[in-house]
């Protein structure tokens, strides 16, 4: 059965570094097992509906971003949709009771395209793309994923693509450490997350240290949840990857079984 994973995504120049997160990410997609499709949550595709991507063909990549290296945005990653997994989604979240709309336009944005393409650089892969509910409680996140479980078994890979500790307004671009606040509120998410402690993580802005700092707004947390929550068969989760850039911006995967 493949896992499902959080993989945080960084700032989209991630796509043109070469440091210990990337090589990371490279190997994990030579690791894994080829996927038939991959369905991926962006914290970068917000609706108060779930959205399921109905792209025929190949998508287009969106630049949803300014200010950055000119190499970036002459990127492409082309990866095709899948109709028959676009299909599979919308009957288990229909059975589900999740309401579901699908979109048949829309691109893959960076918060998609740079970790696939570090993943999958052929862009080889069968991708849908799905959108996040901030508005959703944290318990109705993880049942969004947990709709999703089955297509594990069908050799699907479930991303949340996000960032654990992610304030654009507290980076600290002279720092060359890690920001005591932001390794407190991952040290506790981790302590959740291994011991599936789900009652805590779906009140983590209550209880978690530093909560607010690290999550000013929950769409880029909220991709763990429902990682997570596709997981729930065995309850198990691995940090696989943790590091920080510019203080306190956390570069971390987890994979649950």
């Amino acid at each position: 059965m493949m896992p499902s994973l959080f993989i945080a995504h960084g700032a989209p120049s991630l796509a043109l570094e070469e440091n210990a997160y990337t090589e990371f990410l490279q190997k994990l997609g030579q690791d894994l097992p080829k996927p038939k499709a991959i369905v991926l949550f962006s914290a970068h595709w917000e609706s108060t509906t779930q959205l399921v991507s109905a792209v025929t063909g190949s998508y287009d990549t969106i630049y949803d971003f300014g200010g950055f290296q000119p190499e970036l945005y002459q990127i492409k990653y082309p990866a095709q949709g899948h109709a028959e997994t676009t299909a599979e989604i919308i009957k288990v979240f229909t059975e589900a009771g999740i309401s579901v709309q699908t979109d048949e336009v829309r691109g893959l944005d960076h918060g998609a395209w740079v970790v696939l393409r570090l993943l999958y650089p052929e862009a080889d892969i069968p991708v849908i793309a799905l959108s996040v509910n901030r508005y959703l409680t944290g318990e109705q996140q993880y049942q969004v994923g947990q709709a999703l479980a089955s297509l594990r078994e069908q050799n699907v890979l479930v991303i949340g693509s996000g960032g654990t500790v992610h304030n654009l307004r507290r980076l600290n671009w002279e720092s060359q450490g890690v920001d005591s606040w932001a390794m407190e509120f991952d040290s506790w998410l981790q302590d959740k997350l291994e011991h599936w402690d789900t009652d805590a993580l779906f009140a983590y802005d209550k209880l978690a240290p530093s909560a607010q700092a690290a999550v000013p707004t929950p769409e880029h947390f909220v991709p763990i949840l429902i990682a997570m929550g596709a997981g729930d068969e065995k309850k198990q989760a691995s940090l696989l990857f943790r590091a920080y850039q510019l203080g306190n911006l956390s570069l971390s995967c987890w994979r649950f079984e």
